[in-house]
């Protein structure tokens, strides 16, 4: 038993949505609420909205206010990141008690994959009800609603889930390899599929494969040269075969870190690299805290719908650092060299090529005397910001009218926490 893999995926319905209504003490089925920030506005993003709203008016999973259904009923809730965060938290506490840490995948904040093969012989009861005892823990405890997904592997079990599972009561789809035939070559299109996305679909139809089961009775040479490495995944995946291992845990040879934000306005240069050195200031500060030196950076930079475009490049630097000064040095160069006279929507930055190096690398240009007084100021700016908080000590700049550095740090995931 602990040698045979039998995977759940475990999905939250509507989990934005369901978290306000469970907060309210409402049927999140005969609710009609949405995430949406009522302060912003019509064009902003609705984040999640009840089964309600998608089963009785269509709503889709992604929409904006100006689409929603004009109903006066209609509630308007403001999303409140770190309750969710919370709420994810309780949930996967849940996961850990019926499962070990190694046997559980944290997909994302509202999706998860489970092992549960090692454990039915002990609970002394089928997948299904395995699966449903966790379920039926999350809505007492939790008043959310959870959908799932099982498998003998893990692809399997998500499309079990997203074709299935989400579906009806008891929301529970467990797929086998002889559904493969008879199920998941009947999924249309190509791009609802797991891991096939509307890229490889449309690469896919230009030589001439538009279902499943042509796909899996593919040639995988073919698809080799086609695709590389990737043709063999999707020879596998169109024949229900996954080879991953939960227990397996993926460590990536090259980390980065990134942050970005789409504007509430038009920004013009100027204010463009005002943003530029705020977000340089927090990337630089999360860095520092996780004792690492980026060695290279990135800047994106999106241009407002009318003039359409914008850019994306990189620099590499000679000496890794985590000086705030040097970096935002790097991203101007690129800035300057490359940003055309457009209003501005949309910025990221993002360096890689980190190393967790503990000492620093002097540069033959660089003035020693002047390096360690940076070094020290820096030092004293995180520990204040540790201390008392990320706007207890912020430049001047922060007080002018194209500055967002206040509002961001109120923020998780670009909403108020």
């Amino acid at each position: 038993m602990e040698k045979q893999r039998l995977y759940a995926v475990i999905d939250l319905k509507s989990f934005y949505a369901s978290c306000e209504c469970a907060a309210r003490g409402l049927d999140p089925f005969k609710t009609p609420l949405v995430v949406a920030d009522p302060e912003r506005c019509e064009s902003t993003i609705v984040m999640s909205s009840t089964p309600y709203l998608k089963e009785k008016y269509g709503v889709p999973n992604v929409c904006r206010r100006r689409d929603l259904p004009k109903l006066e009923e209609i509630i308007l809730a403001q999303p409140r990141m770190a309750y969710y965060i919370e709420m994810s938290a309780k949930v996967v506490s849940i996961f850990l008690d019926f499962v070990s840490e190694e046997d559980l995948h944290v997909y994302s904040i509202d999706e998860s994959f489970l092992n549960i093969a090692p454990y039915l012989k002990l609970a002394g009861c089928t997948a299904e009800e395995f699966v449903s005892k966790i379920q039926r823990r999350i809505k007492d405890e939790l008043g959310l609603i959870a959908t799932a997904g099982i498998a003998p592997n893990m692809f399997l079990a998500k499309v079990a889930l997203d074709n299935e599972g989400k579906k009806k009561p008891p929301y529970i789809a467990r797929w086998t390899m002889d559904d493969v035939k008879t199920k998941l070559w009947n999924i249309s299109p190509l791009s609802k599929i797991w891991g096939i996305a509307n890229g490889t679909e449309s690469h896919l139809k230009r030589i001439g494969i538009r279902s499943l089961r042509q796909l899996a009775n593919t040639d995988v040479e073919f698809l080799k040269k086609e695709f590389g490495v990737m043709g063999v995944q999707l020879h596998d995946l169109a024949n229900g075969i996954d080879r991953t291992d939960i227990r397996e845990k993926y460590v990536p040879t090259e980390t980065s870190l990134s942050i970005g934000q789409t504007l509430a306005r038009d920004y013009d240069k100027e204010g463009t690299a005002l943003l530029i050195r705020e977000m340089c200031d927090d990337l630089c500060f999360r860095m520092r805290m996780q004792r690492q030196k980026a060695k290279k950076v990135s800047l994106y930079v999106g241009y407002s719908m009318e003039a359409g475009g914008g850019f994306v490049h990189q620099s590499s630097l000679d000496i890794a650092t985590d000086d705030n000064d040097v970096l935002y040095d790097a991203l101007m160069e690129i800035f300057e060299t490359y940003m055309e006279d457009y209003p501005v929507r949309r910025i990221g930055l993002n360096f890689a090529k980190l190393t967790d190096t503990k000492n620093d690398q002097l540069s033959l240009f660089e003035d020693f005397e002047t390096h360690e007084r940076n070094r020290r100021l820096q030092q004293s700016l995180d520990e204040i910001a540790i201390d008392y908080g990320r706007d207890a000590c912020l430049r001047a700049s922060s007080l002018t009218k194209d500055s967002t550095i206040k509002e961001r740090h109120q923020q998780i995931g670009g909403h108020k926490a």
